[in-house]
């Protein structure tokens, strides 16, 4: 039986793939350390949990939840804005619940691209930014991230035929896969070249929470002229450890988010209320479990990075997000047979660059999802199974 054709164009072959890896090296007996998904592995603040166990005992705590989203959360959602971003929301127009921030980053592509319109996408990017440009039957134009760039797309090198048929345009700092971070007057001028050329702006900022040595990012919404041509994505998955609650929202522009509202109004009925209700607890309670939360995270990138930076791996040091996005070690240039011998010989499991877009080849990114014991462990672990001074299949 012949699938869609609109999903031929879908891979999740390096995922697949490196799930099947991590299986067959436990049945060989190896002790994997995953380091592969970024899956939080720490678990909410208690007055979080607490707040889920007792809204699954209210009245209704079952029902349907409609797609809008509770009322309260709303408000939850744009009193938080406004305290960490100075950002004033319209709860009603302006904020909408998602089941976790993925959901809504496929669906906006089918409320605003039509078969045959183009998006702007970076490569490399987290692949749902491409899935849902597919789904959608739209046309991929590549934002290239680059090094020497700061890991910022060039907007003057987008050409002007491709510009003027461009609809969409996403783009997310602190970045998934490439750990970079842009400043205001980077999205101020993403806010122009969006309103020049009537492209809507999409901008993930799921990892906004966990930034280092004092480090605050932006929003995008802060920057003038944004919520005219965007709307922003965020998560409650990393900020407060509930990636399987799947309980999210989009801010910004309310033309925009109705085009969505309609896309989830006939697809869906919303985030479980005891999810929201833990959500708002989340939102309005003390945020000191996030701040702990970025500690944590800080002190396992300086790990890994000083770690196989001492063993002649040089790794950039991130100033936020939960990746570490790193240069191949000397000797290497391709990440998939790097990542494959590096899971052969010591059991621990990160991703090549190359899944993430053409442009990723040649980096591999590592998730701080393990303990410090068991990023100490890999580290010794890559020590002794490598000598980055030699080439290649040597070690």
């Amino acid at each position: 039986m012949q699938v869609a054709k609109r999903i031929q164009g879908l891979s999740s072959a390096i995922f697949s793939e490196m799930d099947d890896l991590g299986r067959e090296l436990r049945a060989a007996g190896i002790d994997v350390i995953n380091l592969s998904v970024g899956s939080p592995d720490r678990s909410p603040a208690l007055h979080i949990q607490q707040a889920l166990i007792e809204a699954i005992r209210e009245p209704g705590a079952f029902h349907y939840a409609l797609a809008e989203g509770l009322p309260e959360f709303k408000q939850a959602v744009a009193d938080w804005y406004l305290e960490r971003f100075g950002v004033v929301l319209d709860s009603e127009r302006e904020v909408l619940s998602l089941m976790g921030s993925q959901d809504g980053l496929a669906h906006v592509y089918l409320a605003h691209l039509n078969p045959g319109d183009v998006a702007l996408v970076p490569d490399p990017g987290y692949p749902v930014y491409s899935a849902g440009v597919v789904l959608a039957e739209g046309i991929i134009h590549p934002l290239p991230l680059l090094a020497e760039n700061g890991f910022l797309p060039e907007l003057d090198a987008v050409p002007d035929d491709v510009a003027r048929r461009a609809k969409i345009m996403f783009i997310n700092y602190p970045n998934n896969p490439v750990a970079a971070t842009a400043d205001l007057d980077f999205f101020r001028s993403v806010a122009e070249f969006a309103r020049k050329h009537e492209i809507i702006v999409c901008h993930d900022v799921a990892y906004s929470e966990l930034a280092y040595d004092g480090y605050r990012p932006p929003s995008f919404l802060e920057a003038e002229g944004a919520k005219e041509v965007g709307i922003e994505f965020h998560s409650l998955s990393k900020t407060y450890n509930m990636a399987g609650c799947r309980c999210a929202f989009v801010v910004g522009n309310a033309d925009i988010l109705d085009g969505l509202r309609v896309i989830k109004s006939n697809i869906d009925f919303g985030v479980f209320r005891a999810v929201q209700k833990a959500g708002i607890a989340a939102l309005r309670g003390s945020q000191e479990a996030v701040e702990i939360n970025a500690l944590v995270y800080q002190r396992r990138r300086n790990i890994l990075v000083q770690g196989l930076s001492e063993l002649g791996w040089p790794v950039p040091s991130p100033k936020a997000s939960m990746f570490i996005w790193t240069p191949l070690p000397p000797g290497w240039d391709s990440s998939r047979e790097f990542v494959w011998e590096l899971a052969r010989r010591t059991g621990i499991l990160v991703v090549p660059g190359v899944a993430f877009g053409s442009r990723g080849e040649g980096y591999v990114r590592i998730a701080l999802v393990g303990s410090e014991a068991r990023l100490e462990e890999a580290v010794r672990r890559i020590g002794e199974a490598f000598d980055f001074g030699r080439t290649g299949m040597e070690g």
